[in-house]
């Protein structure tokens, strides 16, 4: 891949690992009947808006993840008082539109003092309209218009809180579910892209060279059979070929590689860092279905265990807070994964799924896992946790992250200077 390709590639793999996260808490909490005001990717101001439905899409400044904001999580509506003076719009007979600033700009409304009103069960107005006391049904999905936005009001059927635990749950969870669908699907394509070692041959193939390395200053390709070196037969054993080459002192080495049915003869060096610069490998065939299944299914399992052995040696303080890696760091490791090919930015975005996934289940405030904790307590108590209480706990959690991703960053960048 050239570099737009190397850009287009990483930017497409970071998308597609947030939206499907994010869109993994929408489907499940549209499918509860729960009412999502905001389906983002990124934090920050935004770049690119659009509401689709009962729901606006919006294309955030900071690409650190994303969030779906539902209805009944935060205060969201515009408090409306009764004494306040408002003006309405209907439509057969349901108020589907309430203003509540710039009332002399409005047109075909009804324009009043709020005597009562009930915007989440009942879902009326009591509007005194110069003497005239009106009793008005409110639309579901009417909207308050104010201060240059529209917030759809939501009726407590359609809030989070007022649906069953099972159900909320599913919409918390089913974020890190998509990550964890996703990493088993990409580990099954690698398979797919690469192939399995064929047994029946006997033969190293290249599957890979190195921009600016020797293997490429003399000429070695991609899908090169390396048959001899020094006049010695290599036959399939990677591990002694690599020996044959470490035994060779960084001398002049003559191989004999086979492209397309010709034999050439090349003379190969190893560079200051002891290696040609290739990525050996036994000759592969296709991958059947039920091989790609089973690599995959080992494959998540393995991840799993190296990422969890991470998160282990972090918190017993064998890995210093100083060498996590943060976006900019990680987007400079894809980028030179992505170098080595498409089969390659797979298999790390098959990783890169899965620990998204895991790391949101951590019981962390402000992470899913956090918030599948107070499910479980409200299940357990038979009533919810304080939601000022859960809201300031989240909260703080958001901040401490939001503080870390800073220092990440900061660390990223000073060690991507110093280079």
């Amino acid at each position: 891949m050239n570099m737009a390709e190397i850009v287009i590639a990483v930017a497409l793999m970071f998308f597609l690992l947030i939206s499907l996260h994010e869109w993994g808490h929408f489907y499940f909490a549209r499918r509860a009947g729960i009412l999502v005001r905001e389906f983002a990717i990124g934090f920050g101001p935004k770049l690119f808006s659009v509401k689709k439905g009962e729901t606006r899409y919006t294309l955030r400044l900071l690409p650190i993840g994303g969030f779906v904001r539902m209805a009944g999580e935060d205060p969201e509506t515009t408090e409306i008082q009764p004494g306040q003076t408002i003006a309405v719009r209907l439509k057969d007979n349901l108020v589907t539109r309430i203003y509540i600033d710039r009332l002399d700009e409005r047109s075909d409304v009804l324009r009043g003092e709020v005597r009562s009103l009930d915007l989440e069960d009942e879902l009326h107005i009591r509007l005194d309209a110069d003497g005239d006391l009106q009793h008005l049904k409110v639309h579901p999905q009417a909207l308050i218009v104010g201060r240059g936005q529209e917030i759809q009001i939501a009726p407590r059927d359609r809030q989070f809180a007022a649906k069953p635990v099972g159900k909320r749950a599913m919409a918390i969870f089913a974020g890190p579910l998509m990550n964890f669908a996703l990493a088993f699907v990409l580990f099954g394509f690698t398979i797919q892209l690469t192939g399995v070692p064929d047994d029946s041959s006997d033969k190293i193939l290249i599957h890979g060279v190195e921009a600016n390395s020797p293997a490429e200053a003399v000429g070695l390709r991609k899908g090169d059979w390396i048959k001899s070196v020094d006049g010695q037969p290599v036959g399939g054993d990677v591990d002694a070929f690599i020996r044959m080459i470490a035994a060779s002192g960084g001398q002049p080495m003559k191989w004999v590689v086979v492209r397309r049915g010709e034999e050439l003869t090349l003379t190969v060096a190893t560079g200051e860092d002891g290696k040609v610069g290739i990525y050996p490998g036994p000759e592969m065939r296709a991958a059947s279905l039920g091989e790609s299944l089973m690599f995959a299914g080992e494959s998540f399992a393995r991840w799993t265990g190296i990422i969890f052995d991470g998160f282990r040696k972090l918190v017993a303080g064998d890995i210093p807070i100083d060498q996590i890696n943060g976006i900019v760091k990680t987007t400079e490791v894809t980028v030179q994964i992505a170098k080595t090919g498409f089969p390659n930015l797979v298999h790390w975005a098959a990783i890169l799924s899965l620990y998204l996934g895991i790391f949101n289940l951590l019981p962390i405030p402000a992470l899913d896992g956090s918030r599948l904790i107070f499910l479980g307590l409200e299940a357990v108590r038979g009533r919810p946790v304080d939601p000022k209480r859960e809201s300031m706990v989240h909260f703080i959690g958001f901040a401490m992250l939001m503080l870390l991703v800073v220092f990440v960053t900061y660390n990223d960048i000073v060690s991507l200077v110093k280079k």
